[in-house]
């Protein structure tokens, strides 16, 4: 376990097994949450293609000012607006307009909470946090 952990530390390593991880949390509330007016196929790609877009920012520009270890309140001051906003603006740009656009935000907004609080608690349960 002391291998995987010191792994995750290692940011390309991290992009690989968070990107995997966050698309399963995030294309499973997508496919849940959209309105009708998208496809199954277009939940699908969102899923991929949100995470895609966002994460390597925030796994590989944003630890270069706050360093997530030491400043992790303003490492995720930072971090997820651009994931929860970045994903909601990409997602209008590339399916607007949106018939149901409250619904659809708030489930692009839903799904990156979901994988966040489920990556605050596999952070905390690896041991990375100190208290």
């Amino acid at each position: 376990m002391e291998d995987f952990r010191k792994l995750l530390t290692e940011p390309w390593f991290f992009l690989f097994f968070g990107y995997f991880l966050t698309i399963t949390i995030e294309t499973t509330v997508l496919c849940v949450g959209l309105s009708d007016q998208h496809r199954m196929s277009r939940r699908l790609l969102a899923g991929l293609w949100l995470t895609a877009c966002t994460y390597p920012i925030i796994v590989l520009v944003v630890p270069y000012w706050y360093d997530p270890g030491k400043e992790r309140i303003a490492y995720l001051l930072v971090a997820e607006p651009i994931a929860h906003f970045g994903e909601c603006l990409l997602f209008y740009l590339a399916f607007g307009p949106l018939r149901n656009f409250w619904r659809d935000m708030a489930a692009v907004f839903a799904a990156n909470l979901a994988s966040f609080g489920l990556g605050e608690l596999l952070y905390y349960s690896l041991g990375f946090y100190d208290a």
